[in-house]
């Protein structure tokens, strides 16, 4: 309810008047202006005859423009602070997307235990040959195609990245043919891309972790592994590319895997 000016002199209220920011009485007209308080101080939002302006006068922040049901919780909010556009009762980000690795059988691999595996991306459930990604701690973070004479193979390991991308969070689902007992971890990982045609394109380079899964133990048969990890390093832009690998204390050659990367365009 609003705040009654009965019986009240103009100079006991003009402070919380609003007017528009013109030093003529034309009004609202072609040119956008703040609204602002009867002693002049801006607000955040600015007004003509077509446009309707959102601009924080001091600082951004994660509610700089709200749309509330009549429960009063936000079905639209403008985040200026992380340039996000949230929406729905679940506050999600409208550009919202998701990007799939996976791959339903690593056999004959003959895998080494300790040693990272890239994964394929969108889901390539067609056989590839296998590419051996470090055995740090966290994979390589750099790898050179023209050495290993593989870009047919490389190819389907790769997310090219078209757009600045922010990841939000990385989801692993995990099972094997081997009883329970082998240890696993996933990582993902963006990457400098030698974009282009002609010999030695391809490489990568400045590689680095976006998200490192801790340890799962007892993958086996008899159950699905589920993980959630938030990113490390969340930004990646354009022009890079993303991998995702899979590395086990064990030598069963034969598990199935799945990353869904949740992410938004910034």
């Amino acid at each position: 309810m609003g705040v009654s000016k009965t019986g009240k002199t103009p100079a006991s209220y003009y402070k919380s008047d609003v007017s528009v920011s013109q030093t003529t009485n034309t009004g609202f007209d072609s040119t956008t202006r703040k609204l602002c308080s009867g002693d002049g101080a801006d607000s955040a939002a600015s007004l003509s005859d077509d446009v309707l302006s959102v601009q924080p006068v001091n600082d951004d922040t994660t509610g700089t423009m709200l749309v509330k049901n009549n429960a009063g919780n936000n079905i639209l909010a403008v985040d200026t602070v992380n340039s996000k556009v949230l929406a729905g009762a679940s506050q999600v980000a409208v550009n919202t997307q998701y990007a799939y690795f996976g791959v339903s059988s690593l056999t004959g691999l003959s895998a080494v235990a300790g040693t990272h595996y890239l994964i394929p991306f969108g889901n390539t459930w067609a056989t590839t040959a296998a590419i051996a990604f470090g055995t740090g701690t966290n994979p390589s973070t750099s790898y050179d195609v023209s050495a290993n004479n593989n870009g047919d193979d490389l190819t389907v390991y790769l997310w090219y990245v078209p757009d600045n991308i922010t990841i939000d969070q990385v989801y692993l689902l995990a099972g094997g043919n081997a009883a329970s007992g082998d240890t696993i971890n996933i990582h993902l990982l963006s990457f400098d891309f030698d974009a282009g045609a002609g010999a030695g394109k391809g490489d990568l380079s400045n590689g680095i972790v976006i998200a490192g899964g801790a340890d799962i133990a007892s993958l086996g048969y008899e159950n699905v592994i589920y993980q959630s990890t938030a990113p490390s390093s969340a930004d990646v832009d354009a022009g890079k590319v993303i991998v995702a690998t899979f590395e086990s204390n064990g030598t069963n050659s034969d598990y199935a895997c799945q990353i869904v990367t949740k992410y938004h365009i910034r």
